[in-house]
């Protein structure tokens, strides 16, 4: 069973290193900027009987993620991790400027080289958790909650993919495209096809779904209608071949093309950028849809969407079921800070910086990893 599943079910309060499997090597200091590896060696001769309180916050307003990474990771590498008293917030909290989020309190050398790792993890996870709470709220503006699909697998190192996953759950998308993804939060990836599948049957987007068909006949039927750059004439065609077993049409047409559908109807130009997927096309491909009695087929659409996008389609009321968003959801732009601000139970903190408790706190207990 996954931690995530024992953690819904309230059996464990927070996932451990069996969840994020950490590369050894953090505990050489491999992965720490060097001046804290100095700085350990130094406190360990000089310093050893001080202890420090390491307190971490960020300045947006924002959707916090990495806790439960940042908690295994001090008990799995910090020296006598049963002996730090740490105090965080949740995965999944809603935080604010300089809000506090984490403290650690104990001797530096036992894990203060560890701070830069834990900006690290706390800023990727918090802006993509961030991200996707953004375009997961904006899909909803209609009033009815679209779906969105995390894509991000193009768009950053494969070797994300577990930990963006688990951040977009997180931030609130439930469909991801790689099983890896999926590998935190317990679920599979999902997808049906690309470009490449109907490369293979000659452009020919029906050939393509009913050998896709015939293979997964018990996956939704959701084909890729913009090959040949005329989506509404390929969405109709696979259409009338399947009838109800077509679940959806996908739309992702470059933005750098102009469907076909405007080069037959020129007249309906003039009033708005005609390039890749637009609100235009996208109610002429629901009208065409439901002309011929496929109200039931549902549209889907990708290539380029980002919270802004999203919002300006929302509130145009343009007929889409779900949304596909990939390289926007990966941005980091929340960078967090670790400061150590008491020194023996007493204020120490360079100049700016002071102690900020947060009642929200939640004491951390020590969980063997």
């Amino acid at each position: 069973m996954k931690e995530i599943e024992l953690k819904l079910q309230g059996k464990i309060k927070r996932l451990t290193n069996k969840t994020f499997k950490f590369d050894e090597r953090v505990r050489d200091g491999w992965f720490s900027a060097v001046y804290f590896l100095k700085t350990r060696e130094i406190v360990k001769e000089f310093r050893s009987d001080n202890i420090v309180t390491m307190q971490f916050f960020q300045k947006e307003h924002a959707v916090l993620c990495g806790t439960d990474e940042v908690i295994a990771l001090l008990h799995t590498f910090a020296d006598e991790p049963e002996k730090l008293e740490i105090y965080s917030l949740k995965d999944g909290d809603k935080i604010s400027p300089f809000e506090t989020v984490l403290t650690i309190t104990g001797p530096y050398q036992n894990f203060g080289y560890l701070e830069g790792i834990i900006d690290g993890i706390l800023a990727r996870r918090t802006s993509v958790a961030t991200n996707v709470y953004n375009v997961v709220k904006a899909a909803a503006l209609s009033g009815v909650q679209k779906p969105v699909i995390f894509m991000g697998d193009r768009d950053d190192h494969f070797m994300m993919q577990a930990g963006d996953g688990y951040a977009a759950f997180i931030g609130g998308s439930t469909a991801q495209a790689t099983h890896a993804m999926n590998e935190w939060w317990g679920k599979q990836g999902m997808g049906t096809m690309p470009h490449a599948l109907i490369q293979l049957f000659d452009g020919d987007v029906v050939a393509a779904a009913k050998a896709y068909h015939a293979k997964y006949p018990d996956d939704d039927l959701i084909v890729l209608v913009d090959y040949n750059n005329d989506c509404i004439t390929d969405a109709l065609k696979v259409a009338r071949e399947f009838g109800d077993k077509l679940k959806a049409v996908r739309v992702d047409t470059s933005r750098t093309m102009i469907d076909q559908y405007f080069i037959r109807h020129p007249e309906v130009l003039g009033t708005f950028d005609p390039r890749g997927v637009n609100p235009p096309l996208i109610f002429a491909l629901r009208e065409a849809l439901d002309r011929e009695g496929f109200e039931h087929v549902k549209i889907v659409v990708s290539g380029g969407f980002n919270e802004q996008r999203i919002i300006e389609f929302e509130k145009q009321g343009v007929p889409v079921d779900m949304y596909g968003v990939g390289s926007s959801l990966l941005k980091v732009h929340i960078g967090f800070t670790g400061d150590n601000v008491l020194l023996n139970g007493k204020h120490q903190a360079k100049a700016g910086r002071r102690y900020r408790p947060n009642p929200r706190l939640e004491k951390v207990e020590y969980t063997p990893q």
